[in-house]
Formats: structure tokens, C-alpha cells, sequence
């Protein structure tokens, strides 16, 4: 059996996460989603394009779209926020939509019929709410029907989305028993997530400052369940085991463990632990991880990343993770592991950039980071200026 340590594993990671030192084209193929001969298929990149290195992270997290649209620019030169919003809204090759646990990420266009696939294989378990306030299965059933049907070749706001949901199935969904942000929601938004995973919608380009709602784009039907899922990210973030998959995509471990069992797989040791990745796919680079990274809010690789105890090591642990979930702090990124956290704050064209090192960054280091500092207001298309302090803003929600 092949054991592979933490560096070699990490390096592997960066690398394929487009967060490695050579240029994105020289990245290898994530595998294709529906089959392994496709996989096995793979050459180069096409292109660095937004939506090919979306698919490469496995999604990108678009709760904060700042922080997507951050995400996506450090890991490709040349390309800014603008270049991201252009491939979201108007060249429609990225979508935005609820994606692994539920929350909002920008997946790649091509390949959404695959992500409904695996999403909404998922079993509806999670019952948040008090019994009195849930939905029935056949409610969700009627919610998810209605949505599809009044936003096709519609786009609306939220209010005029719960008017028409509302109309078309009862009352009853418009009951207020929701709490959310100091207001209530009406008792259909329970299912938006279990919606937009059988693709009944996905977000559209807005109205002024309202968030608005619309069909897919028109796509053929995928099956194969979540076993796609399963190589894209074992591609990505492998190796890993069912456990770490259903935390990642917010499934059971019953459901996760099925996925594998699907999949031709491999079993390997790492850092001492059984971990499985694609059959065949062991290579790891040559060298250890290198390099400073700035990764913003609930990027895709400290949120995928396990064990957390490796890649946050030592105080990194207590200072940039909160309660065990990463992602609610910008992290700064060095030779593989966080090694601090950051923040930003723009006022006009400026851009304040606050980092926070948790250990000693020796002076090839420290240019590293100033570089990433200047390309990270190109990408955010602002004047930055890097300040080196603690930090005293909390962790995002």
C-alpha cells in the first residue's frame, strides 16, 4: 500500500487547486464528471478560464460573492471580479446556485446537470426546524414543482417569487414561521436549497440591489447519482474517506459510503491513516509546498481540506478556525499551511489589506506576500496597501 506524508499530499492539493507555483495551463484535467474513461482521457487544461478552474476547486463559495469572485482572480492572471461576472452573467458559463451543504456556490454551466445529479441524491434527513414548523415531504415535493414552473422563462425577486409559490400550492406555505434575520420567512423557503438541488432554479443576474431568482440554462438530463461527485473531488482533495466527503458535500455517511463503493478506487496511507484516491491517481510533485497564498472568506480548499489538524497546525487551529469549521476567517496560506489570517476593508478605490502572520515570514516571504497583496486589488480592481497587525474583527457567519 502507497503512503503518502502531508507535504507530498498538500503539494499535490495546491497544485491542482490552481494554488500551486506554475501557471493554471500547465495544471492537469480535473476528470471529467460522469465517467472514469474520461477521466483516464484527461489532458492539459484547455484554458485558464473562470469556469475551468471552478471545476477544478469543485465549486466555488459565492455566500460572499466578494469572496468568489476573489477566489476564483488570485488563482488565475489576468483575470479580475469583472472577468468573473462575465463569465456569470453574460457569457453564462458559471451559474450560481446552492451547491455542497447547501450554500451558495458558482459551479461551471456544462456541468450543473451532473451537480443536480449527485445533490440531489443526498437523502432529505436534516430537520432543522421544531416538527410543528417542517414541511412534509409531499409539501417540499409541491414547493419544488411550483418554483420550476412559475420561473420558467421568468426572473424574480424573492417577494415575487413567495407571492407565486404561495398561489400555486396554499396557504400554508406563506405561514411565517421562519425566524431569519430579526424577521420570519414564510414556511416554503425551508425547501429553496432541496430546489435548487433538483434544479428547479438558480440565482439570476439581480434587480438593482434585490437578489433575483430564474430557470437553469437548458441542459440534457445526467445520471449517476453522487458518484461523480465522488471523483471530482477525490481528484481535487484526495486522498479522503467516505466520512470527509459527506462533511463536504453535507450528506450522511451511509449515502457518502455508497458513492465510493461506485467509484474504482484506491486505498493508501496517509500521515498513518486509511484514505482512498481514484485507482491509479498516486502521483504526488517532487517537491514540498512553497509559496504564500491569500485565500478570502470560505475558500474551496480550506473548506475541503482534511485533516484540519494538518493543514491548520499548531495556534493556526485556535486562531483561524471557528468551533472546527474553516473558512469564517481569510487565511494566509505558507508553504501549504495556514499561517495566519487576514482582513480588508475598501473605502473608495482603496483597499486596506490587514494580515496577520502567526509565525516569522522570512524576507523572500514577505515579498511573496505583498505580491499577493497587489494582485489581490487587481483582482478587486482597487489601490491596496498592506498593513501587518493583529486582527480584531470576528469570524463572518
Amino acid at each position: 500500500m502507497i503512503e503518502l506524508s502531508w507535504p507530498q499530499v498538500s503539494a499535490r492539493r495546491l497544485e491542482r487547486a490552481g494554488l500551486g507555483e506554475g501557471p493554471p495551463e500547465a495544471l492537469p484535467a480535473p476528470p471529467a464528471f460522469a465517467t472514469a474513461e474520461a477521466f483516464r482521457a484527461a489532458g492539459a487544461f484547455p484554458a485558464a478560464e473562470p469556469e475551468v478552474m471552478v471545476a477544478a476547486m469543485c465549486g466555488a463559495h459565492a455566500q460572499v460573492m466578494s469572496a468568489a469572485e476573489a477566489s476564483v482572480g488570485l488563482r488565475l492572471p489576468g483575470v479580475t471580479r469583472a472577468g468573473v461576472r462575465a463569465a456569470l452573467w453574460e457569457r453564462r458559463t458559471l451559474v450560481k446556485t446552492h451547491g455542497p451543504r447547501g450554500t451558495v456556490h458558482l459551479l461551471p454551466a456544462r456541468d450543473l446537470p451532473l451537480w443536480v445529479s449527485a445533490l440531489s441524491s443526498i437523502p432529505d434527513t436534516h430537520q432543522g426546524a421544531p416538527p410543528s414548523l417542517r414541511m412534509t415531504a409531499e409539501q417540499t415535493d409541491q414547493v419544488v414543482a411550483a418554483i420550476r414552473d412559475v420561473l420558467a422563462g421568468a426572473e424574480m425577486t424573492i417577494d415575487e417569487l413567495s407571492e407565486a409559490v404561495v398561489e400555486a400550492t396554499g396557504p400554508w406555505a406563506g405561514d411565517l414561521v421562519m425566524p431569519a434575520f430579526q424577521t420570519m420567512w414564510p414556511r416554503w423557503r425551508q425547501a429553496m436549497a432541496r430546489a435548487a438541488h433538483r434544479g428547479a432554479f438558480v440565482f439570476g443576474a439581480g434587480r438593482g440591489r434585490k437578489v433575483t431568482y430564474t430557470a437553469p440554462p437548458a441542459a440534457p438530463a445526467s445520471t449517476g447519482g453522487a458518484v461523480g461527485l465522488v471523483r471530482a473531488y477525490l481528484w481535487a482533495y484526495g486522498p479522503a474517506t467516505p466520512a470527509q466527503f459527506a462533511q463536504w458535500a453535507g450528506g450522511p455517511v451511509g449515502w457518502a459510503r455508497e458513492a465510493f463503493a461506485g467509484v474504482e478506487l484506491e486505498e493508501v496511507l496517509f500521515a498513518g491513516e486509511r484514505a482512498w484516491v481514484l485507482a491509479g491517481d498516486t502521483a504526488v510533485p517532487g517537491d514540498p509546498p512553497r509559496g504564500v497564498r491569500l485565500l478570502p472568506y470560505f475558500d474551496a480548499y480550506v473548506v475541503a481540506g482534511r485533516p484540519r489538524e494538518l493543514l491548520y497546525p499548531g495556534a493556526a487551529a485556535a486562531r483561524a478556525l471557528n468551533g472546527g469549521q474553516a473558512g469564517n476567517f481569510p487565511v494566509l496560506l505558507v508553504d501549504g499551511d495556514v499561517g495566519g489570517v487576514w482582513h480588508q476593508r475598501r473605502s473608495g478605490s482603496r483597499l486596506d489589506v490587514t494580515v496577520e502572520p502567526l509565525r516569522d515570514l522570512t524576507a523572500a516571504q514577505f515579498g511573496e506576500l505583498e505580491g499577493q497583496v497587489e494582485r489581490l486589488g487587481e483582482v478587486m480592481e482597487a489601490r491596496p496597501r498592506l498593513a501587518i497587525g493583529p486582527i480584531t474583527v470576528g469570524p463572518h457567519a
